[in-house]
């Protein structure tokens, strides 16, 4: 069982204008409690205030329930996957393939490095009945949108450099996502399965249909 959230120090309130920053500071620490703990169920209105050093009432000036805050904090860490996965290519170079398994290694590399928030991004006890939430559909329906765009457009510039054979890398995108997904997934799920060295390599060299280099 995690450790009870350590509450901050009172805190005073903004000046006039500064609200924001108080939005802010709520976000940070349902974020600190989510790595902390590594399972939204934790993750409270009750601790979040605690841990934000405000009165839970102050909370509802921002956000109506503890879903949205949620919401925010997948949010937030799905524009970190973008740009790490945007870093990541660029610093490749010019060499399409180079760049496709740069993307995805950095994909590997922040569900390993970030464990309670991806596993929050996709899902999780956060989610809410969208029939009874401030929370929408069309709030989560779109939060993987950039990431992938950033894979499917590393596919197109891997068929159009004849490296790879797939004719539809959209749809290849999705297939290397799920494989990328699954291979995070039970990495962290089952971190004593002797994985061979060379397994996401081959993952994504058979589901970006990659030819051999």
């Amino acid at each position: 069982m995690p450790a009870p959230a350590s509450p901050r120090p009172t805190r005073t309130r903004n000046p006039r204008g500064e609200g924001g920053r108080l939005r802010d500071d709520i976000v940070a620490a349902a974020t600190e409690l989510l790595d902390e703990s590594s399972d939204g169920s934790s993750v409270t209105l009750r601790s979040i205030a605690r841990r934000a050093g405000v009165a839970a009432p102050s909370i509802y000036r921002h956000f109506p329930d503890q879903p949205s805050i949620m919401l925010a904090v997948v949010q937030q860490a799905f524009a970190m996957l973008e740009a790490e996965l945007r870093s990541a290519r660029d610093a490749a170079g010019s060499d399409v393939r180079g760049r496709l398994l740069a993307i995805c290694n950095a994909y590997l590399d922040f569900a390993h490095n970030h464990p309670g928030r991806y596993r929050t991004m996709f899902g999780g006890v956060w989610m809410p009945d969208l029939s009874d939430s401030s929370v929408i559909e069309g709030d989560v329906s779109l939060l993987s949108g950039p990431s992938l765009a950033l894979l499917a457009g590393a596919l197109d510039d891997c068929v159009r450099a004849g490296c790879a054979t797939g004719n539809d890398p959209a749809a290849d995108a999705v297939a290397l996502w799920l494989g990328l997904h699954g291979l995070a997934h039970q990495r962290l799920m089952t971190v004593a399965f002797p994985w061979p060295a060379d397994i996401a390599e081959r993952l994504i060299t058979a589901l970006a249909h990659l030819k051999d280099a």
